[in-house]
């Protein structure tokens, strides 16, 4: 007759639960694979899938019974390491999308509003432009597969142990996020300094001629070279976030363990 004692079976739930909260957490703040139009069954079947899939790679786990205090403690572990690894991938596309919305600000394009069903908000056009171009840039580049394989090596770089984190952790995430925002904004550096040109040189242009009707030639005329100015960085667009994203890969890697 099969028995099964409770110490075996606090062992093989835990096996399961602990790794799957971190996977879990992880996966519904990460960019691309947590975004809300992917049904919330496939991402937890994913999540079983992956966990399965890295269980015999994994280091072994403390000897604590999921339910008890300790174990709990675990779990809340598990959701904060998740989240933040998620965090600060997510951090990447947010500093995009902040770049496009200073692009298009500076172009007259503030008030173009586009409704993200994703994010269940309005977006600028421009910044909504640069982050699905981000978006196809992550899949071209196989994003999806390092964010899969970035976290299986997280259980060894950040095992699963009883021990508090780190007191840097939180603080090197927050650090982190000024790094990739400054990122962001010399992105956003180049068409920022020509749309300056643009309207000191129409201010002038106003002084000189105050007849003129700033309102009629000024629109067209900053839209018309803001676009412009889009078109001829584009190609250096994606060097630039290639970067980014290797910068933050590594950085994920390297989190203060606990």
């Amino acid at each position: 007759m099969l028995t099964v004692t409770s110490a075996q079976l606090d062992a093989w739930l835990a096996g399961l639960l602990w790794p799957l909260t971190r996977v879990l957490a992880m996966l519904a703040s990460a960019p691309v694979l947590g975004q809300t139009r992917i049904p919330m069954r496939v991402r937890v079947g994913l999540a079983i899938v992956l966990v399965v899939a890295i269980s015999p790679s994994l280091p072994a786990l403390p000897q604590v019974a999921p339910g008890s205090a300790p174990g709990m403690l675990i779990l809340a572990y598990q959701i904060i390491v998740g989240v933040a690894m998620g965090f600060a991938l997510r951090l990447v596309f947010t500093a995009v999308e902040m770049a496009g919305d200073l692009i298009g600000l500076q172009m007259g394009l503030g008030f173009a509003m586009f409704f993200d069903p994703g994010n269940a908000q309005h977006t600028p056009v421009v910044g909504r432009f640069l982050g699905l171009l981000a978006t196809l840039i992550f899949l071209a580049i196989n994003g999806h597969l390092l964010i899969i394989s970035t976290l299986a090596q997280s259980f060894h770089l950040l095992p699963i142990t009883t021990e508090p984190m780190h007191s840097n952790f939180f603080v090197t995430i927050a650090r982190h996020g000024a790094i990739i925002f400054m990122a962001g904004l010399q992105l956003a550096l180049p068409l920022v300094i020509t749309m300056l040109v643009v309207n000191l040189s129409l201010g002038v242009l106003t002084r000189a001629a105050p007849q003129l009707n700033i309102f009629a030639v000024g629109f067209p005329v900053t839209i018309t070279i803001g676009f412009a100015a889009l078109i001829l960085t584009l190609p250096y667009f994606a060097p630039v976030f290639e970067r980014m994203l290797d910068e933050v890969f590594r950085f994920v890697m390297q989190l203060p363990p606990s």
